[in-house]
């Protein structure tokens, strides 16, 4: 067998030594780089070096990463006690302070927006967490992305997933979702009744004007009622047909003399 001498040994552990700086690093990553404890600009993605022995590198995530706040005991402005639980969207923009203006971004982010939603829910009404989600949400991230931001974090979302109501609390709000909906019924039906009457009342404008209208609605009535199967069928007999003989035998009476009544004295 061949030995190997000091030098050969020496040069081996050199090869070995100088091959582990070489590093790969997929599209989502980049390496942060310290060189005798001095911060470097990062590298990556793709094929690196790094000089052993002087260089250290740190690898971290650039995708976008969802991150579940856990519930949290909130008491409302109107003081309604709740549980609220979010997720937040967030992704590192510049790996650098990543890694030297925070200890840890991850925790640091999930404490904050931990935080933050207590302060937020806890300044709005219920029926503002209710009703505004939209604007809970934004107004989260504003103040999640602008605390984060010297960490060189982006955070894109902020979304509210669930309340949790106390049982007292819901009955509470399905007793006012019930008498909201009866109030609407009350006054769609009084609307209806209020254009039914209006509309009544110009019809009856226009048949005042036009009184041969009132016959043809008769006429129509009565078609309308023939063509069911009834063995009864009403004929409706206008006003107007008797007028006629109400006059007449209003003027027979007026004319007529009672027995009682002078002799007429007049004299042609």
């Amino acid at each position: 067998m061949f030995g190997f001498g000091p030098a050969a040994t020496f040069l081996v552990i050199g090869l070995v030594l100088l091959a582990s700086g070489i590093k790969i690093l997929p599209e989502y990553e980049r390496g942060v780089i310290f060189r005798l404890g001095r911060l470097v600009k990062h590298r990556g993605p793709g094929l690196i070096y790094v000089i052993p022995l002087i260089e250290r590198m740190v690898r971290l995530d650039m995708r976008t990463i969802t991150l579940d706040i856990p519930p949290q005991d909130v008491i409302t402005k109107d003081n309604v006690s709740i549980k609220v639980n979010a997720v937040l969207y967030f992704r590192v923009l510049e790996p650098n302070k990543a890694t030297i203006e925070i200890e840890n971004y991850l925790f640091a982010t999930s404490q904050l927006s931990q935080t933050t939603l207590r302060s937020v829910c806890g300044q709005a009404e219920l029926d503002e967490l209710l009703s505004e989600r939209d604007k809970i949400n934004a107004h989260l991230q504003e103040i999640v992305d602008t605390q984060t931001d010297p960490w060189g974090i982006k955070v894109s979302l902020v979304e509210v997933k669930h309340i949790d109501l106390p049982q007292e609390m819901q009955r509470a709000l399905a007793k006012q979702a019930e008498a909201e909906r009866e109030r609407r019924a009350k006054v769609i039906n009084a609307e209806g009744e209020f254009q039914a009457a209006q509309r009544l009342a110009d019809a009856s404008s226009i048949i005042e004007q036009h009184p041969v209208a009132l016959q043809l609605r008769y006429l129509q009535t009565l078609s309308e009622v023939a063509t069911e199967n009834n063995s009864t069928t009403l004929f409706p007999v206008p006003i107007d047909l008797l007028q006629p003989f109400l006059r007449g035998m209003g003027g027979s009476a007026s004319t007529g003399s009672s027995p009682d009544s002078p002799p007429d004295s007049s004299t042609t």
